[in-house]
């Protein structure tokens, strides 16, 4: 492979790269050496995510199987940056006696996904697609069933593995009555030779199933829950975030390179698939005491919120998803990192367990609510611009409807965020929460959250550069 060849698989390689890297670490490292084997991890994962911003040139590679451009490496560093909060965010439950014999399986699990999703982006035909969506899959599969003596944890990677496969099945389906009527799996030349007939649009709806598994759109959602509160809070903060947001980048570039041709047709799917997901993922979430499952109705919105984002089928809409993705990952890894503390020092996880705890823990608190009103899309946070953005794209293409729905689900979705606010600054407990003393990487990766919340909401020039990027796709209208 050539030095060239190198520069554009950088991010896949060099992951590869840190996995034997940490791999090799963990044998040469004592039993009480754990520790030093996560700093070297996270330190090495950091330097990574640095490198993914450097100047990269633009090309394909396996005669176009495998593409590479701004907007890709873009999104494969979005993912890296969430990948990295989360493993800053793991080190204290790391720490813990039952993973301390684990911790080297726990990052390269992680670094093997998140190198199946860099593939899965950078695919540029349905074969390298489906390769890198398996193996970003399975080692999902592995870390949610991570608790092996905890019979919900396994339940989640059962119930995850059993969902993941059927998913597959069903896009494969899809995928194969494309193939049947082009007779290729190149991006390029099944957009040349989609004539829309009726094998090909029911190929198309088999592959939008499938691919709604992954993003947990309704009716295809209903693992989301169960699997969210069996798997640990950390690895489930990466299925929220990582997980959700390489599925909806990989989404968007087929949608728009694969089949612009039949615009009308997945706009059509996808504005019942947003109106659905919207309001079933507000509505079940009011009636959520486990913080875990609200967060996983709460992610179910926001994928509604995503998709009036992708029905503008242009570059308005494709910029405000890749922001607002971006947005999402500081919000809600904010979130999640304020649970996951209170859950490794308290093992509390219940709304009403929270009562009081600005008394307390008023740091936790006070991140809890700027990620909660983030999420909310409050002003003046990035929340709140993301949205705006959203609903901008899908309003310019005439879809005055549904941005209405989505105001109303919005209001909705404020309420049930305000629940939690409530419990904590305003509910009474005689026996709140006690005092946490949180360690430097809790505090380092809820900062860096917070920065991101504030930052990417107050510096517009981040969604600036975002739109005016070279997508490299051809989008509508």
């Amino acid at each position: 492979m050539s030095l060239e060849n190198f520069a554009l698989m950088r991010h896949e390689l060099l992951l590869t790269f840190a996995a034997l890297l940490i791999l090799t670490a963990e044998i040469f490292a004592g039993s009480k050496s754990r520790k030093s084997v996560s700093l070297f991890s996270i330190v090495l994962f950091a330097l990574i995510t640095i490198t993914g911003f450097l100047p990269s040139p633009e090309g394909t590679l396996f005669g176009g199987m495998y593409e590479v451009n701004n907007t890709r490496l873009a999104m494969k560093n979005i993912l890296n940056i969430g990948a990295l909060l989360v493993l800053i965010q793991s080190v204290t439950w790391l720490s813990k006696a039952e993973n301390k014999d684990k911790v080297s399986e726990y990052f390269i699990l992680v670094i093997s996904t998140l190198a199946g999703m860099n593939f899965m982006i950078s695919a540029g035909h349905f074969l390298m697609f489906y390769l890198g969506l398996e193996l970003a899959t399975i080692p999902i599969a592995a870390l949610a069933a991570w608790d092996r003596y905890n019979n919900k944890s396994a339940e989640a990677g059962i119930k995850l593995i059993l969902i993941s496969s059927l998913s597959s099945g069903v896009l494969l389906y899809g995928l194969a009555m494309i193939y049947g009527t082009t007779g290729t799996l190149y991006f390029n030349e099944v957009a040349q030779l989609f004539e829309s007939k009726n094998l090909q649009i029911l190929g198309f709806i088999f592959f939008f199933a499938g691919m709604a598994f992954k993003i947990s759109i309704v009716p295809f959602h209903l693992w989301t829950a169960d699997v969210y509160e069996g798997a640990p809070v950390n690895i489930t903060s990466y299925l929220s975030v990582i997980s959700k947001g390489a599925a909806i980048f990989i989404f968007i570039i087929i949608l728009f390179t694969v089949f612009p041709v039949i615009t009308v047709t997945w706009q059509k799917l996808i504005y019942i698939s947003a109106v659905l997901t919207m309001t079933v993922g507000n509505l079940f979430a009011i009636r959520q005491q486990n913080l875990k499952r609200f967060l996983a109705f709460s992610s179910i919105s926001q994928a509604g919120y995503i998709l009036l984002g992708l029905i503008g089928g242009n570059q308005l809409g494709m910029a405000s998803v890749i922001y607002y993705i971006l947005v999402y990952i500081f919000s809600n890894l904010a979130v999640f990192g304020v649970v996951a503390a209170v859950s490794d020092a308290r093992g509390k996880e219940n709304i009403d367990e929270y009562d009081g705890l600005y008394q307390t823990n008023p740091g936790l608190s006070l991140v809890m609510l700027l990620g909660l009103f983030s999420l909310a899309g409050i002003p003046p946070f990035a929340g709140f611009f993301g949205k705006f953005f959203l609903f901008t794209a899908a309003a310019e293409k005439g879809f005055y409807l549904l941005v209405t729905i989505a105001l109303l689900n919005t209001i909705i979705s404020l309420y049930y965020y305000l629940l939690v606010v409530k419990a904590m600054f305003i509910n009474k407990s005689d026996n709140p929460i006690e005092k946490i003393s949180s360690d430097f990487p809790t505090r380092l990766a809820l900062g860096i959250c917070i920065a991101g919340i504030v930052i990417t909401g107050f510096a517009s020039i981040i969604f600036e550069i975002i739109k005016n990027m070279s997508f490299g796709v051809s989008v509508a209208g």
